[in-house]
This record gives C-alpha cells, structure tokens and sequence, in this order.
C-alpha cells in the first residue's frame, strides 16, 4: 500500500492481503440510501456503523484511478457511478479479517444492476475488474496477494426463466475465467446467495448459488437479513451482519493460523 515511509512500506508488504468486492447493488452498498421527501433524487445518509469505521493504517481500497487511498464508506462511489451507493460489506469484513490478515486491500468493482451476462469475459465490466486486480497487485512495486473474490450478485437474473436456467453455468465460467485471467486456479470465491431479486425466480438463482460444486467456492446466504422499503436493498445493519458473515466464511474456509 501507499505507505508514508519506507520502513513502513517493507513492514507491510508481507501482510497485504487484497480482496475483490464484486457484483451488483448489494455489494456495491446501498445501505443508508433514501430517497428525499422533498425531491425524487436518493441521498446516502451518512450513517458509519462502528463496524465500519475507518483503519487508515490497515485497511486501504482501490479507487477508479488505480491509486490506494484509506478506505472508507461509502466504498463504491468513484465505481458505480450512476447509482448513489451508501453501506456495502466491505468495511465491516475487513474490519473483521484485519487482525488475521494485516494490511486489507479492498478492490471494489460492483456495479448496480448488472446481470451475470455483462460479467462475460470481453465486456467492460469484467476486462475492467481484471484491470483494477492486476494494478492492485503490482501497485507501488506488488507486494501484494489476492485471497478471495467477494461476490454478489444475482437479483437482475430473476426476471427471466431462461436468464435463471443459464446462471450457474455462466457462474461457473466467470470463476474460472477469473482464475485463468489473474492466474490464481485455487483463487477463493465467497458468493452470497441472494435474499431479494427483481423477478419471481428468486429461489432458482439461490438453488443455483448453494448448489454450486466447485472447488474453493463457498456460499453464505443472505436471506433473513433486513431488507429496506424498496424490498431489494439491504439496510445499513443487515450489510454489518453480512460483511461479518463473509469474514466468517473466509477465515473458516481460507485462512490457516500460519497465512491468512
């Protein structure tokens, strides 16, 4: 990471662990975003949980210009762009991971309203998120590591039948292009099973995503969290719980006591 000294920068590069925050809305935030009384335009409240809270000494994201920076909420706002972004999960996993993992780098890539289809390899979104990995890795002379993709995805699938029916193998290719493109075959995929969608074929994504048998890839399941009014969004608290149970499934999963 950017670090203000050279000591501090060599103390740190062993213990820069990255993860990709990828998908639509729900990872990208929208926790903390309403719409005003008094207008049509959405705003982010402004609310921080503590979970939260900034580490500007540990844990750092990638903005749209390749350039660490101490991560804060609300972590998507220079990515997805045309939607107002609040809370996400990202701060509160890495809060939760940081003392296992040392540095946190965050590289967000969500974008709201994206069906798996713009996530095919040769689309700008994912040519973009490989882009933004890649630089994250070899920034300021590397140092770095990839640990784990964090993926959301799904709600924009669940209008269709057909759309349904293609997901997991859509699914399985983009893990698998990911992996080929950053050259990472093992490279750990935390998925959520989504909890909302804009169509009635909600549970067939979710079966498609708690159903999928490939290696290193994990499932955490969202439904049950709070949802907002709009019954798509999760609220600013139910975003704390899943970046903490994204931490769980990670450090469960993934990290050993001798590397994180």
């Amino acid at each position: 990471m950017e670090l203000h000294n050279s000591t501090q920068r060599n103390e740190a590069q062993p213990t820069k662990h990255i993860f990709i925050l990828s998908g639509q809305s729900n990872m990208a935030g929208r926790g903390g975003v309403n719409r005003d009384h008094h207008s049509k335009h959405k705003h982010w409240d402004g609310v921080v949980p503590p979970e939260c809270t900034p580490d500007p000494s540990n844990i750092f994201r990638l903005t749209a210009h390749l350039r660490w920076e101490a991560a804060r909420e609300p972590l998507h706002h220079d990515i997805d762009t045309k939607k107002v972004c609040g809370v996400g999960p990202g701060m509160s996993f890495a809060n939760a991971v940081k003392e296992r993992a040392g540095i946190v780098g965050l590289v967000p890539c969500a974008v709201g309203g994206t069906a798996i289809k713009e996530w095919e390899r040769g689309t700008h979104l994912y040519e973009n998120m490989i882009k933004r990995v890649k630089a994250a890795v070899h920034h300021n002379g590397g140092g770095g590591e990839i640990k784990a993709m964090l993926w959301y995805q799904g709600e924009s699938d669940t209008s269709s039948h057909k759309d349904a029916e293609c997901y997991e193998a859509k699914m399985e290719t983009l893990i698998k292009n990911v992996r080929t493109d950053l050259n990472l075959p093992s490279l750990p995929i935390i998925q959520v099973a989504i909890a909302s969608g804009d169509g009635k074929y909600v549970e067939k994504i979710r079966e498609a995503q708690m159903g999928m048998k490939m290696e290193n890839v994990v499932c955490v399941d969202a439904k049950g969290l709070q949802l907002k009014e709009d019954h798509l969004h999760l609220t600013t608290q139910a975003q704390v719980q899943l970046g903490h149970m994204l931490a769980d499934a990670y450090l469960s999963n993934f990290a050993s006591s001798s590397s994180v």
